[in-house]
């Protein structure tokens, strides 16, 4: 294993690393460095995915894309070109299946296997790994729009060599983002090295002129995670991405529903992540976001869940976020149909359409709260950098170890899990307990200030049952989880 640091890898480790790598699957012998830059740079240009988010960034736009992915070729050109054309994304993806993910190769061949002969998709996404690089050209070469990989997978360094060979110009994760919310037992540092060498791979083929783009994960949990919780994962994963040459990187934020704290949100994250690119001296690098709809329980009822999905898309758009991640009506019940998918797609898209080039206007409401997030973030950031004695890879591994960096409810045993959220009575989400987050004096008053508000208001003590009450309220149709005796505020006349 190489010495953690946050050092750029040198060709000749890399390509040391990249024997291992290839190595681990048939498919690996498939992946030609040079063969694989010529077929990019013979992309057209609207197949690419780190063009079209910097078109659509110049443009004051608003992308559109969903998530899909099935275990056999054909059928996952079926769904993408059905997503293209009848739901009218504006960007596509492939979502990766569970046994990929854990680099359970062999289990997956059986599931593609026993989808062949049952007819139908037997995996929840599509094995890129076991298919390969000949298989993601035809799923490529099959649609119009650029197309990108998501996935969950803590080492996604063969994964990554076969989709960038497969002109596939986008990879979503990070050391970070795709380990702690994800897995259980996988040590942060071997995390961080895996995910240096993808980000090395990027750098590589940006070397040769070809632009990709990289996105870190971020809702992460997807459940009460505060705004600069995921804002400084993202910033610190944007820094060691573009320390290993990564030019073009999407750092994300999922809804939390306080329509005012998301948008200061998306601005605070694309500002701070400039910011700390710049102090790293990484001044080339081209920043877009992404804002993930709803991650948390959905109502069952359709119509309402449309309600949901329209509120995160007229989120996005006043946030002026570069693209939104779309879910779909069928998220409480399992797996959504293409038709499904495509419903959801057509409601973001017309709300996208309506308010475009519409912003939500600046108020001292929405000035405050993107100041106390920003200073929430510097407070997490600046001391990854000053437990790693300025070195954020080593850093990133000590935060996690001291509870510095602590992401709500993630399964991973390498996180502390001391700090815990909860809403404020405007439905934005604070910190319960701190946990050994190390935030200012100043900071802490606020978000106890902010929770002692609707404490008072639910005349109930501060405690755990709020977040127990807030996990559920959203798939019961509201925002907050407040008491029984507050839950309808409905004028009754006498």
């Amino acid at each position: 294993m190489r010495k953690l640091e946050n050092k750029k890898l040198t060709e000749a480790e890399f390509f040391e690393e990249r024997q291992e790598v290839l190595a681990q699957w048939p498919t690996g012998k498939d992946v030609n460095l040079q063969e694989a830059v010529d077929f990019l740079k013979a992309l057209p240009d609207h197949k690419n995915f780190a063009k079209k988010l910097r078109w659509a960034k110049e443009n004051r736009l608003t992308l559109a894309q969903p998530r899909a992915g099935v275990a056999l070729i054909d059928e996952h050109i079926e769904l993408l070109r059905y997503l293209q054309d009848e739901g009218g994304a504006d960007l596509l993806p492939s979502t990766i299946d569970s046994y990929t993910r854990q680099n359970r190769y062999h289990e997956c061949q059986i599931g593609i296997d026993e989808s062949i002969k049952a007819g139908r998709s037997l995996l929840n996404g599509f094995p890129v790994v076991n298919h390969g690089v000949h298989a993601c050209r035809k799923v490529l070469e099959s649609v119009n729009l650029p197309l990108q990989a998501r996935h969950g997978t803590p080492d996604g360094r063969l994964l990554a060599e076969i989709i960038h060979a497969g002109g596939w110009t986008s990879n979503e994760g990070g050391g970070i983002s795709y380990n702690i919310p994800y897995a259980k037992s996988v040590p942060m540092e071997k995390t961080v090295l895996d995910w240096q060498y993808c980000d090395r791979l990027v750098g590589f083929y940006e070397e040769q002129g070809i632009q990709i783009n990289r996105e870190p994960f971020g809702p992460l949990t997807g459940t009460l995670v505060p705004p600069s919780t995921s804002n400084a994962v993202a910033i610190v994963e944007a820094l060691l991405a573009a320390e290993q040459g990564v030019k073009n990187i999407t750092v994300g934020y999922g809804q939390c529903g306080n329509v005012i704290q998301d948008v200061a949100a998306i601005r605070a994250l694309e500002e701070q992540t400039k910011e700390y690119l710049e102090m790293a001296g990484h001044k080339d690098v081209f920043v877009t976001t992404v804002f993930h709809q709803w991650m948390g329980g959905f109502p069952e009822d359709e119509s309402r869940a449309f309600g949901l999905i329209s509120l995160g898309a007229m989120t996005a758009a006043l946030s002026g976020a570069t693209k939104v991640i779309v879910k779909t009506p069928h998220e409480a019940v399992g797996i959504p149909t293409k038709e499904a998918n495509a419903q959801g797609i057509k409601d973001t898209k017309m709300v996208l359409s309506l308010l475009q080039g519409q912003r939500l206007p600046s108020s001292l409401e929405l000035k405050n709260e993107i100041e106390l997030i920003k200073a929430e973030v510097q407070c997490i950031v600046d001391a990854v950098y000053k437990v790693g004695h300025g070195d954020l890879a080593i850093g990133t591994v000590k935060a996690f170890e001291m509870g510095i960096m602590d992401i709500p409810f993630a399964p991973s045993k390498y996180n502390q899990g001391k700090m815990m959220p909860a809403r404020d009575n405007s439905g934005a989400i604070r910190y319960l307990m701190f946990g050994n987050i190390p935030f200012s004096d100043e900071v802490k008053d606020i978000n106890r200030t902010k929770l002692n508000e609707r404490a008072a208001f639910e005349k109930r003590n501060i405690g755990f049952q709020m977040t127990v009450d807030d996990i559920y309220a959203v798939g019961r149709g509201r925002l907050i989880g407040r008491p029984e005796t507050k839950k309808d505020n409905i004028y009754k006349p006498e």
